[in-house]
């Protein structure tokens, strides 16, 4: 190297194979574990297929209905974060993420590009799907934190509560009542948005420093960004999005509760709050991404949840796997279908940056 020459940056270090294949590795096990180990504990695929052989026209379609309804209302909650957005633009974005996030590790990061992509061909920019994605998780993390909290409050209401459950019950409220305090403080003032930031990198920061890692920065002008691009919408909407979000999640529920009346599992054995205190909690792990789609996680906690409460074990076990078979495998062939849609339709296409604005989208996004 010469004098004139430029330096050179040091080459980071490759990382290490095994690493990189240890994620898809331990959920293929993981699911494998749930399928030929865990499963034969309640009952056989054998007898599975009978349960679902002897389902009536009247129950599959009863099933269909729910299942079709289900899979319509995630529209409702990014059409309410994303004005401009049209249902049938939502039903192609979020089937065809949907589907990825099912089938790929790490899909979550790949269907977050594709929805910056979709939206980006239909003329929104960026930043008005940053936030809606932004605001869509905040209030789906919400419901999954609160969801627990109202089954186990309307269990203790209806029978004599247990030491256990109060705590977790008030666990669960005190987490949830902190965070939408903190969301309202957040979007109070600029002032308060950027004093938040500040507490939250200090917070972070003392957590990695004895990791040997350097503090964070730039976290009170993140926060304050945050609240310029989302103080309109919420304030305008906050109402909408919360209800479009609480029917998704009790619409997913109820595809289970049916999936276990059809299949033989009465109000008798598992009433529909206990049904859905453990749909909560199951949906609860979700919120960790183990396994794409939360592959193996959501079974094992259903089917041990439901069977604790008082289903018959094979008949929880039919309906689990009915459920997820209606919930995550039938979104992924459809997902497929609204890819290739995409691929193909031009008649939705948008110079960057073209699409309707609304009064509830500020300038700056």
């Amino acid at each position: 190297m010469t004098a004139a020459d430029p330096p050179v940056a040091p080459p980071r270090p490759p990382r290490a194979r095994w690493r990189r294949a240890l994620t898809p590795v331990l959920s293929l096990a993981l699911a494998a574990a749930v399928l030929f180990w865990f499963l034969p504990q309640f009952t056989s695929l054998s007898a599975v297929w009978d349960s679902l052989r002897a389902l009536t026209w009247a129950e599959a379609g009863l099933l269909a209905a729910v299942t079709a309804w289900n899979l319509l209302t995630y529209q409702f909650v990014v059409v309410a974060t994303m004005p401009g957005l049209t249902l049938r633009q939502a039903t192609v974005s979020t089937l065809t993420t949907t589907a990825v996030s099912n089938t790929v590790v790490g899909g979550a990061a790949i269907a977050l590009g594709l929805t910056y992509g979709m939206n980006f061909s239909w003329g929104f920019s960026r930043g008005r799907t940053s936030v809606s994605l932004l605001v869509a998780g905040l209030w789906n993390n919400f419901a999954k934190l609160a969801l627990p909290v109202l089954a186990l409050s309307l269990l203790a209401l209806r029978s004599d509560p247990s030491p256990g459950r109060v705590a977790a019950g008030a666990a669960g409220l005190a987490g949830l009542v902190a965070v939408v305090v903190l969301l309202g403080l957040l979007l109070h003032s600029p002032v308060a948005a950027a004093r938040i930031g500040r507490g939250a990198a200090r917070v972070v920061s003392a957590v990695l420093r004895p990791l040997g890692r350097p503090p964070v920065e730039g976290w009170d002008r993140a926060t304050t960004r945050f609240r310029e691009r989302t103080a309109l919408l919420l304030h305008a909407r906050w109402h909408v999005i919360t209800a479009a979000t609480l029917v998704s999640h009790l619409s997913l529920f109820l595809v289970l509760l049916t999936a276990l009346r059809v299949v033989g599992v009465d109000a008798a054995q598992v009433g529909v709050l206990e049904a859905l205190a453990v749909f909560a909690f199951a949906r609860l792990l979700t919120a960790v991404p183990f396994t794409p789609g939360g592959l193996g996680v959501v079974e094992v906690a259903l089917i041990a949840g439901l069977a604790a409460a008082g289903g018959d074990r094979a008949l929880v076990a039919a309906a689990v796997l009915l459920f997820r078979a209606l919930t995550y495998v039938l979104p992924i062939p459809l997902g497929l279908g609204t890819y290739v849609f995409w691929r193909a339709n031009r008649s939705w296409r948008r110079p960057p940056n073209t699409a309707p604005r609304t009064p509830l989208v500020p300038e700056s996004v």
